[in-house]
C-alpha cells in the first residue's frame, strides 16, 4: 500500500493499520507532475519510501481525492520507475469525478459533486470522527506578468 504525497500518505497509514497491512510506504510524484512549472517542488518534500520490492507485487495506490486523473498518472510513472508490479489498484477517499484521463478508482469512500472552480479539501483528524471533507472556492493561481 503506497500513499501518494501528500494527502494519501496519512490515509494509507490509517488504512494499513485498520486492514492489517504491514507494508505501507510513501510515493512522491513531484518530478512526474505535468504542471511542475505551476507547482514547483517544495524544499521539504516527502521522498518515495517503498516498504519492499514492487516487482511482481500487488500495489494499492492511496490518495485522498481523485479528480482529473493526472496525479494518478504521475504516481504510476513514479511507481514504474522502481519496478514492474503485477497489479496496481487505486483507493481514494473522495471521488469528485470530472476526469481528464481514463482513471477509475477500484475503491472509493464517497463521491461528491464539485464544480471546476471549487476544490475538495480533506482533513484527517486524529480520530476518524474528526475527519472533514469540505468543498471550497478554488484559490486563483498567481500568474507571472507577461514579458514585453
Amino acid at each position: 500500500m503506497l500513499g501518494i504525497a501528500n494527502g494519501g500518505i496519512p490515509l494509507a497509514r490509517r488504512l494499513g493499520t485498520r486492514l492489517g497491512v504491514r507494508r505501507v510506504g510513501d510515493l512522491d510524484i513531484s518530478f512526474h507532475r505535468d504542471d511542475i512549472g505551476n507547482h514547483p517542488i517544495p524544499k521539504e518534500f516527502t521522498p518515495t519510501l517503498l516498504p519492499g520490492d514492487v516487482n511482481g507485487a500487488t500495489v494499492v495506490l492511496v490518495d485522498d481525492v481523485l479528480f482529473s486523473g493526472r496525479t494518478i498518472k504521475a504516481a504510476l510513472d513514479e511507481l514504474f520507475d522502481h519496478g514492474r508490479p503485477a497489479v496496481v489498484e487505486l483507493a481514494v477517499l473522495v471521488d469528485r469525478g470530472q476526469r481528464k484521463l481514463p482513471v477509475v478508482a477500484d475503491f472509493a469512500g464517497t463521491s461528491v459533486q464539485a464544480r471546476e472552480d471549487e476544490q475538495v479539501v480533506v482533513t484527517l483528524g486524529t480520530d476518524p470522527e474528526d475527519d472533514r471533507i469540505d468543498i471550497r472556492p478554488k484559490k486563483a493561481a498567481a500568474r507571472a506578468p507577461l514579458a514585453r
